[in-house]
């Protein structure tokens, strides 16, 4: 099993980045595509979605915004997601063509070629399910293998021990608590961060592959080998 290497501190030279900003396009998955917002054709899905089955409350539990009391006011917060350009909000559509949550780029900083995914929530039917993870895998690949960054971050509240973990199991590392760091909803927030960098990209893009080819998966559904396994050998 190949390893990642160790990272060093450095002061080397870089060349000018020749990273570009992400695009409002689709970006198109086996399972899932990611569709830049649009009220008009996400408000009454993504709504429903975010409200309907067991554990949808605790999906707006570390967010600085929601629940939200009914698909307009859910509509108002969408239509000024969708004029902005960082964040920039994309809808993950199933293929059976339902609206399923939301993941965003943001701190989009193309001349130092660093940019970090967040804002991410997903409905109660698409988590833990193999469609949620090729929607992350293509945010991550668009960002390494079409935009060109070399680094990738994941920020979540320290306490949320999900959050944390899922950066983990998609191969980000962990680089520290910045406490303190925000006020949301009226309480502290100590921020936890990750990343991931272009160097080692390759080998947990191969780990995503792995994975989500459909011979890991047995007649029920069932994988074989997990994510987090594979993902976690590359740091061992």
């Amino acid at each position: 099993m190949k390893r990642l290497p160790p990272r060093r501190e450095n002061q080397d030279e870089v060349a000018p980045s020749a990273a570009q900003a992400p695009a409002r396009a689709p970006i198109v998955g086996q399972r899932a595509t990611l569709e830049p917002v649009d009220p008009a054709r996400h408000t009454e899905g993504l709504f429903r979605a975010g409200q309907d089955g067991e554990g949808a409350a605790a999906i707006w539990d570390y967010l600085a915004y929601g629940p939200f009391p009914d698909a307009a006011a859910y509509g108002t917060w969408l239509e000024a997601a969708a004029r902005s350009g960082d964040p920039l909000y994309f809808a993950i559509r199933l293929d059976d063509g339902r609206p399923a949550g939301i993941v965003s780029y943001l701190n989009i900083h193309p001349g130092n070629a660093s940019i970090e995914i967040g804002h991410i929530w997903l409905a109660p039917f698409l988590q833990r399910t193999p469609a949620a993870t090729e929607a992350l895998f293509l945010a991550m690949r668009a960002a390494f293998d079409e935009l060109g960054y070399r680094r990738l971050e994941w920020k979540c509240n320290a306490l949320n021990q999900k959050s944390r973990a899922a950066a983990l199991r998609l191969g980000f590392a962990f680089e520290g608590i910045f406490y303190r760091h925000m006020i949301v909803k009226g309480r502290n927030r100590d921020t936890a961060w990750f990343s991931l960098l272009a160097e080692e990209w390759p080998l947990v893009r191969d780990c995503f592959e792995t994975w989500l080819d459909p011979a890991n998966f047995d007649a029920e559904g069932g994988q074989k080998t997990s994510l987090g396994k594979l993902t976690r050998a590359l740091r061992a």
